[in-house]
Order: structure tokens, then C-alpha cells, then sequence
């Protein structure tokens, strides 16, 4: 899978990659050895799309609003409110979902034109006006060179990517919560900037937290890992200090979610400052933090089912294949997200750093005496993606279009918004805001039941990668058929796992359970 990334040296320990929003491609190859922190967005294939005519009348998967226009029979795509409806919450132009909550997107260089794109957005879908505002409290990023004409690491070389992320926070945080303040927190360096990456975010995020108000919720898509950092207690130095951040925040009220990954078990390791893959199971920070909310990803199969009956994503000219990506009408699942044709899917896993949290003694059979992520679930397919327009770039990106996306960065945000509204729910009764999420979702007085449709393994076709039962990844063979990841992946059950957590939120039960806390 060919993947576009940027270099940077996290903290100085090694030279590692930031991957940018991520177009893939029917080409198989490794991520780069030096690639170790993530934006983790992924974004279908522009040859999935064509005109309407040239379809050849077969039935339409999705299709792009104006002034875009094209359609794919092979990927799938969701407006706000087929997603909302799924989620159980009403359509966007009645709904003041959010009002009077504030949810914090945060993203290196962020988006030159975040306003413009979510304005439009909002009236192609109905929504309400966005109350929404972009800031950069470190300093304004420098968009003039997006695609890395720049000299060095630093500077505008990731903008582009970046711009792709951040109007997916953007547009789908607001999709959920229209009526939320939606603020996107952007910093100058992305993690290519080497010492300066991730702590500038996180000092980024430390600025949010004084100026916004108690309850305010965050979602951070972007992730380094575990291994990367050398040692466990050269990681666990790190992570304590960054802790400290999600400590203040959750001592005035707010809440943190972070995207679990795209590359399920799969990770990196820094051996003598050079980052290569992993020959064992990884897990991310932030995500890994237990003071934040790990959030893993869902493939959301509403009104089609999948029905693979070859497992060859890709024909010798590099077409996809109709037998691998065959669905008929009609059903409503919601498996363990794991795409074999794009060979990517939701992280989670054991900590090597934390101890289990308090909070997890009630799953100790599942996570060990370890911290275990994910905590929750959401949508992040990117055939069953979510629907992001963008006119940023275009010398480099084209004109104005929308993208499909997926990638535990479109769960993340999504999951805040709910939250924002449970907290717009508890302000109504009179209560604060949740603040510490991860000790309400597992203490005993909480109803998962009500709250979660629990994610099970489904099998979807006649093909082996068309069982969703785990988070192991699929690779490419020579001869285009995919085959088992050599690293071992986690098992999707009944109740709490290490893919799903407690599953996707049914955000009317969800609602309710956190205002009864």
C-alpha cells in the first residue's frame, strides 16, 4: 500500500515518519521502516469514482454531492444523517445536538480553509451555521509550500496531509454536535519537526485547557508508538510528563479521546534510533494514556452487506476486483473494522508501559495486568466512509471535492461529539460535565447494555479475510491474494475486547447512562 509520509525525530530519540491523511492505493508494499507516528485518516482511492454515465448502470455505493458529482459502485459512503440515524440521534437540520459544548480538534498546521470547507458542507447537508473558530496559540503554520518544497523538516512539508485531517475532525465532530463551539487547535510544526512535534501539541492542548471552559472535550487523531520511544522507561518518562496535561484537564471537568490506529496489532520499534516494523503486538500514545479515551473503529454496513467470494482485492492492471468487493442491499451490521483491500484496520492491544488502571479491574481477564485499549468503538471504514469536503492546496490538490475517509481519526471526533451532548444532556439535569470518561464507562452503576451495541465477530461471503472476528492484519502475496499478517492480532468477543473496548455507542442509551452518573 503506497503511503504518503513525512520524517521527524520524536523527542530526539529517533527519525521516525508522520504519516499524513492517507490515499491508498491497490499497490502493495511495506510502510516505510522510518515510519512510526500517524495521523490515522485514510482516504479512498479518487480511481474508486467515476461519472454517473460511465457507471454502466451498476448500482451506485456512493456518491458524491455537488459540485463534485461522481459515484462509485465498489465503496461505500455516509451522509451525517444516514450516520446520525444509525447512531440513533434525529437528522441534522432539527437538531440542536451540542449547544453550549465545546469540542477541541487538535491537528499540526491544521486547515487554511477549515472555515470555508465546514460552511459548505453545513449547507449541503441542512446543518445549522457552524459556531466554529480556528486557532494556533503557538503560532500560525506556514502553508506556502504543502507539499515539502520547504527547506529541512519543519515548515509547511506535511501541510497538505495535514489540511485533509483536519477538515475531517472538523466536518464530522460538527456532523455529530452541529450545534457545538467546534474549535480547531493547529500548531506549527507537525511531528516532523522533530523535538518540537509532539510537545508542541501537547503544549497546544494545555493552552485549550485554560482557555475553555470546564467540560470543554478534546479528540487528538495522531499517535507514536509505544516501542518507538527505545525502552518502557524511556516511554514511561515521556508519557508522564504528557500525562500531567490530561491530568490538569481532567481535574477542571474536560475529557480527552484519541484515536486507537489503522494498522491493527501491527507497530514499530526503535532499535539504535532507526524505527522498523514490529514483529510484535503495539499499541499508541496517546491513545494507550488511562487518561484518555481510547477509541477503536467499526466498519458500519447500513443498508448493504458486504459478499466477497475471492479474496484478491486487485486484477493484474490494478482494477479491483467485483468478486472481492461484491455486496448486495439492504442489512445493518456493525463488524470489528478490519479491510483486508486496503489492508488496515483498528488498533489495539496491551500496553508495554502502563499497569492496568483502577478502572479496569473489572476486565483483568481480558487486558492482564496491563492498561488494554480500545475503550470504546466508532465507525472509521473507508469502504462504509464518511463524506469530507475540502478546497485547501489546490495548485497540489485539485479543485474543490469531497474525499470519502475513514480511519479511527473519523471515529475519534465522532465520539467526542456524542459525548459533548451527553454533557449538554447533564447540564440540563443540573450536573457537571463527566470529566474522567473512563471511570463512569466501567463502573458498575453503568448500563454498557443500554449504552454500547456490542461489536461480535460476523462473516461476511465465502473468503477468509471476510470473517471480522480480530484486528490482525491482512497483506498482500506476490500473486495479489491477501494472506494473515505474521503479527497476531486481538480477538473481537462478547462484552469488553482489545478491538472494540465496550463496543460503538447506541447515543441515546449512552446519553442517559452518563447523565446518571
Amino acid at each position: 500500500m503506497s503511503r504518503t509520509r513525512t520524517l521527524f525525530a520524536a523527542l530526539g530519540v529517533s527519525a521516525i515518519a508522520g504519516a499524513t491523511a492517507l490515499a491508498l492505493s491497490p499497490v502493495s508494499s511495506p510502510p516505510p521502516a522510518s515510519a512510526t507516528v500517524v495521523t490515522f485518516a485514510a482516504q479512498a482511492p479518487d480511481s474508486a469514482f467515476t461519472s454517473q454515465a460511465d457507471a454502466g448502470g451498476a448500482a451506485i455505493a456512493c456518491q458524491r454531492p455537488a459540485p463534485d458529482n461522481r459515484v462509485s459502485t465498489t465503496i461505500h459512503c455516509y451522509t451525517p444523517d444516514q450516520l446520525r440515524a444509525h447512531y440513533g440521534l434525529g437528522p441534522l437540520a432539527s437538531s440542536g445536538d451540542g449547544a453550549g459544548q465545546t469540542i477541541v480538534l487538535v491537528d499540526a498546521y491544521g486547515s487554511p480553509t477549515a472555515a470555508d470547507d465546514l460552511n459548505f458542507f453545513a449547507q449541503t447537508f441542512g446543518g445549522p451555521t457552524p459556531d466554529f473558530e480556528s486557532v494556533a496559540p503557538l503560532g500560525m503554520p506556514d502553508y506556502k509550500n504543502p507539499t515539502g518544497k520547504g527547506v529541512g523538516q519543519s515548515g509547511p512539508n506535511s501541510a497538505a496531509g495535514w489540511a485533509g485531517e483536519a477538515n475531517l475532525d472538523v466536518q464530522w465532530a460538527y456532523a455529530m454536535a452541529p450545534k457545538a463551539h467546534i474549535v480547531l487547535l493547529a500548531t506549527p510544526p507537525a511531528e516532523t519537526q522533530g523535538v518540537q512535534g509532539l510537545p508542541n501539541l501537547m503544549k497546544a492542548v494545555d493552552w485549550a485547557i485554560q482557555k475553555y471552559p470546564s467540560g470543554t472535550v478534546f479528540s487528538m487523531s495522531f499517535g507514536t508508538d509505544e516501542q518507538t520511544f527505545g525502552s518502557a522507561n524511556a516511554a514511561k518518562s515521556q508519557f508522564t510528563k504528557f500525562d500531567q496535561t490530561f491530568q490538569r484537564g481532567l481535574a477542571k471537568g474536560d475529557t480527552f479521546f484519541s484515536s486507537s490506529g489503522d494498522n491493527g496489532s501491527t507497530g514499530f520499534t526503535n532499535v539504535k534510533r532507526k524505527s522498523t516494523v514490529g514483529t510484535t503486538p503495539e499499541v499508541s500514545y496517546p491513545n494507550v494514556s488511562p487518561y484518555v479515551t481510547s477509541v477503536g473503529g467499526t466498519q458500519v454496513q447500513d443498508g448493504w452487506t458486504w459478499n466477497p467470494t475471492q479474496d484478491v482485492p486487485y486484477l493484474a492492471d490494478g482494477s479491483r476486483n467485483p468478486a472481492y468487493w461484491a455486496w448486495n442491499s439492504g442489512g445493518d451490521t456493525e463488524p470489528v473494522w478490519n479491510e483486508g483491500g486496503f489492508q488496515i484496520g483498528t488498533g489495539g492491544g496491551l500496553s508495554t508501559v502502563y499497569p492496568r488502571p483502577a478502572y479496569q479491574d473489572g476486565v483483568s481477564g481480558v487486558v492482564g495486568g496491563a492498561r488494554g485499549v480500545p475503550d470504546i468503538a466508532w465507525n472509521a471504514a473507508v469502504n462504509g466512509g464518511v463524506l469530507v469536503y475540502h478546497t485547501y492546496f489546490p495548485s497540489t490538490e485539485g479543485p474543490a471535492a469531497w474525499g470519502v475517509y475513514g480511519g479511527t481519526s473519523a471515529a475519534s471526533p465522532q465520539a467526542a461529539a456524542a459525548t459533548a451532548i451527553a454533557n449538554q444532556a447533564r447540564a440540563a439535569a443540573g450536573k457537571g460535565p463527566i470529566g474522567d470518561l473512563n471511570n463512569a464507562l466501567y463502573s458498575a452503576s453503568f448500563d454498557r447494555s443500554s449504552a454500547f451495541d456490542d461489536i461480535v465477530p460476523r462473516t461476511y461471503g465465502t473468503t477468509p479475510s471476510g470473517v471480522l472476528d480480530s484486528n490482525r492484519m491482512w497483506a498482500l502475496a506476490d500473486d495479489g491474494s491477501l494472506t494473515p499478517n505474521a503479527v497476531p492480532g486481538y480477538s473481537t468477543t462478547a462484552g469488553y475486547d482489545l478491538t472494540t473496548g465496550w463496543g460503538a455507542p447506541m447515543v441515546p442509551g449512552y446519553v442517559a447512562q452518563l447523565v446518571a452518573q
